[in-house]
Parts: C-alpha cells; structure tokens; sequence
C-alpha cells in the first residue's frame, strides 16, 4: 500500500513517439527522496544518459511534486522542474508555486516526465485520460501567459498550464517556465523544453490522494497558519523581498556595476520603502500561501510583480537607477521569459566589456536605461549582440576572450545573485559549493553572515558550518516542499517537518531521519554533476572577487583571498565526508540508493 500523499508513481512521456509510461516509484526511494527537488535527482540519475546534451531529445525534464501538495499546510502549493541545465552543463531544479502544482499532482502521478523532441510545436496534455500531445502552431511566439490563455480557452474549465516564453522558443540559456504568473526561473528549463518543441504543459485534475492521518494534518495546518502570520514574515507581507535592498545596501553586500563595488548610490531611488507609496498596486499570495509576499507594481504602461533580485540584477548590477526602467525590463524578462539574474548579470558582464573595448558595442554602458531594455530585447530575440548574450556570462566570456572571463559574474555557468561574497563569507562558500552554481535558494548561508553570530568578514570553520547546516535546511524544504519564507517559524527545523511529513504519510520519520535525507539529496546532486564532468575548479569563485577587495563606508577594506576560500571549501568536503577532490567514497554511494 502506498504511503500517504503519494501515488507511487510517475508518468513519463516520449515527444518523439507521442508514447507514455508509467515508472513505479518504491516506497524505500520516496522515503529517501521526499518528493520535489530531491525525487527530481533521483529521477535524473534514472532516466538522464550520462552526458547527454541538455537540448537535445533525449535528455529528460521532470516536473515533480512533493507528499504535501493538496494539503492544507500553507505554502505547500509547490513543484520542481528538474533537467540538466543547458547553462551550466550540470543538474538543477526550480521550485514554484501555483494552482499547477495542485492539478499536476491529481493527475494521478509523483512526478511528470518528458523526453524525445517534437516535429513540430506541440502541447502536452495530462489528466484522467492520459497523456498526448496536440499541435499548438498557434501558440507559437506568444508570451507565456498569452499562451496559457489561449491554451486555457481551447481546453475549457480545470485545466491548469506552464508554458514557455519567446526565449525558451529561441533556445536562450536561461529561459524560465511560467505558470500563474511564477516562474520556474534557473538554469534554462524553458530552454530545455523550447527544444523539445513543447510550449506548454497542461494538467487537469483527475484523482484524490488522502494523507493518512487528516485530523493531525488539519491541527499542523491552522498552528502553522497561525505562525505564518508572525514576525518572521512580516516583512514579505509589508514589502516583500524588496525590503532587502537598503539593508544590503548599508552594510556594503549589493553587487553593482558587475561586482566592481558592494554598495550603488542611487539605492533609495529603487528601494521598497519609497517605490511602495508611489507605485505598489496590489499584494497576492500564491496558491495555498497566507504569507502574501507578492508586490504588484505600476510601470508606465502595465502592472509588474517586483521581488529584490529582479531590481538588483537590472538596477544596480546595471548600474541603472531609473525605477521605470528597471520595472519595464523586469516585465520585459517576464514576457520572453527570461530569468532576470542570469539576464542582468550577463548584461552587466557586457556592460563592461563594452566600456573596455572588448566588444563592439558603444550603445551598452552602465547606467544607461534605454541600452538596458535594448539588451533585454535583444537577448529574447536572439538579435544582434542579444545572441551572444543569450548563451550566458561564462559562454560569452569564452568567445569574448581578453580576460573577460575573471569578471563574467557565475559560478558553473550560473550567475550569481544579489549578495556581495566578499563581506558576506559564509555565503561566498554557499555559492562556490552548490551543485546548481551560484544560487541564493539552495544555499541559504547569508543568513548566517546576518545573524551577528559570526563576522560576516573573516571566514571560517563557523562559516563552513552554517553553509552545511542550511544547505541541507534547503534540501528538504525543496523536496518537502515549503516556500522558505517560512523558515524563520520554526525553532526546530528537522523535528517539525519530520512531524509534516509522518501525518501525510504515515511514516514514523524524526528529525534525525530527515537530517540524513537533507545530506542524501545533497550529495546526490553533486555525484550527478560528477558524472556528467564536473572538476574540483567548478566549485570556486570570478577571480574578480579574489582580488579585489571592496571599501566600506569605515574605510576598512573587506576582501576573500583565494587561501581563505580555498581552506573553507576543504573544510566544506570535510564536513560532507567527502574527499580533497570533493568525491564520496563507496559507503556514502550505497546510501544513495542509485544502482
């Protein structure tokens, strides 16, 4: 009998063939596993040939979803896509939330697969009848939400979609999949699925999954709604993420102009606390959120949604304070589907190249609002200088040449996010280590540089520990899965989700338990970016950050020094049981259940 929550199985589809199957999923895997980003692994060990080019037909693209969905449990409206990442070459998953995750799930299946590639532009459907894919010739080159409108008004009522933009058609690198006005945004998933000529997925509901225990599921959900409404959210529900650029700002962490300083002048001007009054129009929660985090925005000629690290990458990153424009090229990455920080870091990265004269583009410089929104248009249409910029900061850097590559702003092909490494050093191992590349949401370690429990500048074992502790945090949240704005409601992490998780599916998991899944997910991210050629070089920083410290309004100057990086990360793979190459051994292998 299948666990509480699960279906056990998973629904994989052939775009070559038009074929579907159905892959079982044992009970020990889902345990191992959860659902979400951590299934997605799984699933990508399974059904990912070793190497394969992440665009061509035969490397798969998962959407997963997690034991919770369905629930009452707030914020647990939440899917992963899961790929190969045609940016960065290795694994990574993006988690969203929408009423799609709902649908996706009652289609009767854990996790929805796809593999092989279209002839043409096509649809793929999934509900009680199965899955087949119909022509969608007509959807070609809309917007993402023009798409699934249209998708909506052909299929009728109760179907939910996510589609792709004009740049996932384009097979630009970091094109986001997008449902409900989210995004599934890292990585390129929407190039992944553009080359499968796929412009949308669309599900409808068609079967029930209880949790095995409900009157214990209900009591967590209204403690945990309660909670949500606390402290510890306030300030999503306030001013959402936006909130966070001041604060940076202040304490020299705001990466501007590509990483040459940690702090822009005209923050104020792009700040929550000023832009709120003028132009803040409305606040929407997710599907099955109480948080309320999302804070719509007027621009000139339409409304946006506006979170800190689309400001951040296309302001200051850019160099540009004019709050108009940096909205207008949010919205504009919205509709081609462009994730914004690889969008604004590969801009910025451009930005000064051009300045330096090693590209030939006199029109492109910091500061300048009209070549931002020229580049981003440019890069959705793959037009002009826009095609070399659609490759992403490293690939460009490498046509580039002249040194160009010791400031492209990435970590493994994936640019980096707004908080500044060299006064924030537990991030800085964060973002150096994880399998995705630079990244925010799986490496959760600047919380720790802001907690004023460790100097934020001198780098060490207490830092090596925080990036442990709240990668693994993020591991099971993006497998469970639960928005991170919750994270600050619990004041026993492990132990509390581990409670979750046993009332949905009856298992008697605690908080040690789930500690080692949190470590197990982990690792199996990294053993696939082992095999598919990563090197111990991967996990680094831009030489840029190693040599050129930073100046703080004090007057001291705050630096990383390769030395200092180089012992955290070999106290990191300690710390992970793995070798100076950062390579499990046999035991650690066995546990990740792959064979």
């Amino acid at each position: 009998m299948t666990a509480g929550g699960y279906f056990g199985r998973a629904l994989v589809a052939d775009a070559g063939t038009g074929a579907a199957r159905t892959l079982d999923l044992p009970e020990d895997i889902l345990r191992a596993y959860v659902g979400g980003a951590g299934l997605g692994a799984w699933l990508m060990h399974r059904l990912a040939p070793p190497r394969a080019d992440p665009l061509g037909a035969e490397a798969p693209l998962a959407y997963v979803f997690s034991p919770l969905v369905g629930t009452p449990l707030t914020t647990s409206a939440k899917f992963a896509v899961v790929a190969k990442s045609p940016l960065t070459g290795m694994l990574t998953d993006a988690l969203a939330s929408s009423h799609f995750a709902i649908a996706g799930k009652l289609t009767g299946y854990d996790a929805i697969v796809v593999r092989g590639a279209r002839p043409a532009p096509s649809v793929l459907l999934v509900d009680g009848a199965g899955a087949r894919f119909e022509d969608a010739a007509d959807l070609a080159g809309l917007t993402a939400a023009q798409a699934s409108a249209a998708l909506r008004r052909r299929l009728g009522r109760g179907w939910r979609v996510a589609a792709i933009g004009p740049a996932g058609e384009r097979g630009v690198r970091y094109a986001t999949i997008s449902h409900d006005g989210r995004h599934a945004g890292r990585g390129g998933l929407g190039a992944v699925l553009g080359a499968k000529r796929i412009k949308a997925i669309a599900v409808r509901a068609a079967a029930t999954v209880a949790p095995a225990d409900p009157d214990a599921v209900l009591a967590a959900a209204r403690d945990l709604r309660a909670r949500s409404f606390g402290p510890a959210t306030a300030k999503y529900r306030e001013l959402g993420t936006l909130a966070n650029l001041l604060a940076f700002n202040a304490i020299a962490a705001l990466p501007t102009r590509n990483f040459q300083a940690a702090t822009f002048e005209q923050a104020p001007a792009l700040a929550a606390e000023d832009l709120a009054a003028m132009r803040k129009v409305a606040r929407h929660s997710c599907a099955s959120c109480t948080i309320g985090c999302e804070h719509i925005y007027k621009t000139k000629s339409r409304t946006t949604r506006v979170e800190y690290e689309n400001v951040f990458a296309l302001g200051p990153m850019c160099g540009v304070s004019d709050p108009d424009a940096v909205l207008a090229a949010s919205a504009r990455c919205d509709d081609l589907g462009l994730d914004t920080i690889s969008a604004g870091g590969t801009i910025a990265w451009a930005m000064e190249c051009a300045e330096r004269g090693l590209i030939d583009a006199p029109w492109l410089r910091f500061g300048d609002a009209a070549a931002l929104l020229r580049a981003v248009d440019e890069i959705g249409a793959r037009d002009g200088l826009g095609d070399l910029l659609a490759e992403g900061s490293r690939r460009a850097a490498q046509r580039v040449g002249q040194g160009s590559g010791a400031f492209a702003p990435h970590v493994k092909g994936l640019e980096m996010p707004g908080y500044e490494p060299r006064t924030l050093h537990a991030m800085a191992l964060g973002l150096a280590v994880n399998a995705r590349g630079a990244d925010h949401n799986r490496s959760g370690a600047y919380e720790a540089d802001l907690s004023g429990d460790l100097d934020r500048l001198d780098g060490g074992a207490a830092h090596v520990a925080a990036a442990v502790e709240t990668e693994d945090r993020a591991a099971v949240m993006d497998s469970l899965i639960l928005c991170k704005f919750l994270r600050g409601v619990f004041t026993d992490p492990f132990t509390e989700w581990a409670g979750l998780l046993s009332a949905v599916t009856g298992w008697e998991v605690d908080g040690p338990e789930l500690r080692r899944t949190g470590r197990r997910i982990v690792l199996a991210k990294r053993v696939f970016n082992l095999r598919e050629g990563w090197q111990p070089a991967d996990d680094w920083l831009p030489g840029r950050l190693l040599a050129e410290p930073v100046r703080l309004a004090s007057g001291r100057e705050a630096g990383l020094t390769p030395e200092r990086l180089r012992a955290m990360i070999d106290g990191y793979y300690a710390a992970r049981g793995l070798d100076g190459q950062g390579r499990p051994d046999a035991a650690r292998l066995a546990d990740l259940r792959l064979s």
